[in-house]
């Protein structure tokens, strides 16, 4: 069975004692913000929700930030959450878009559809005035399996072979300034620039005042503004692959599924010497 990629708070609130229901805290913070989002979901979630750690989630072997992991590591730590394969996972974050759409595109990449995203996150539902607590629930591990859908996950040299093939548009969710290198990167010791052939469609142009998803056509008008051919199949981009995921959700969501997300993102093509950088 399929489920929506967008879930409303009210829908969420209604369904939390739903036995095939997990809802999961996906909260990640940049380096430079100073917060961190495990403290602040033991402070404070919804009723039932478990923490995924996305730096924790991840390729712990890598120099990357939460590269995706692999699936058999994956499995075992996602089983821990007591998250099943027939599981319906529904995940919000603390800024209302940005880990979510992470988190929700690591489950489909290791092959797990039945995956939502609480629509404007911890914000809209403390906007309107629903419970939160500190709890943390009993969690009875479950037996996960999972497999990698390459169509959804791009590499380093995927990306250099791209340049020359010119087969996938490529969308730069990060902020104008960082793509043309007028303002520095988060983290140290990354050039400025962007992706050679790339556009640039910074996340928030996909997304309302209050960080719920732009609709489907006014998402399309966003990455038409850019000059982006929507007929072409996309990878998506941004500093470490989470942003580039918010993307992939709205896009999504207006009907465009063959999306694919670059792991390693500016991450990775910044802090190289032999990549190729237009600014």
């Amino acid at each position: 069975m399929s489920v929506p990629c967008l879930l409303t708070t009210q829908w969420v609130e209604e369904h939390l004692s739903d036995e095939n229901i997990i809802l999961l805290d996906g909260s990640h913070h940049l380096p430079t913000t100073g917060r961190n989002a495990g403290t602040e979901y033991s402070e404070r979630h919804i009723k039932g929700a478990r923490f995924f750690d996305i730096d924790g989630i991840s390729d712990q072997t890598s120099d990357l930030p939460h590269m995706l992991p692999s699936p058999s590591d994956f499995a075992r730590k996602v089983g821990d959450l007591g998250i099943g394969d027939e599981t319906h996972v529904i995940v919000y974050d603390t800024v209302g878009t940005t880990g979510a759409a992470r988190v929700w595109w690591t489950f489909r990449a290791m092959g797990h559809e039945k995956v939502s995203v609480m629509d404007g996150g911890l914000p809209k539902w403390l906007s309107e005035n629903r419970l939160v607590e500190k709890e943390i629930p009993a969690i009875s591990p479950q037996h996960k399996t999972a497999s990698l859908n390459k169509s959804l996950v791009r590499n380093l040299q995927d990306m250099l072979s791209n340049i020359d093939n010119d087969l996938e548009v490529v969308v730069d969710a990060r902020s104008a300034g960082r793509f043309h290198a007028t303002e520095s990167e988060p983290r140290a010791g990354m050039r400025g620039g962007h992706i050679p052939g790339s556009r640039n469609v910074p996340f928030p142009d996909v997304l309302n005042e209050d960080r719920t998803f732009k609709s489907g056509p006014e998402v399309l008008a966003a990455f038409q503004a850019a000059e982006v051919d929507l007929s072409q199949p996309m990878v998506t981009t941004c500093g470490s692959g989470v942003t580039a995921s918010t993307l992939a959700l709205a896009l999504y969501n207006a009907g465009k599924q063959d999306v694919a997300v670059y792991d390693g993102s500016w991450s990775e093509w910044g802090s190289r010497q032999d990549t190729p950088i237009d600014k």
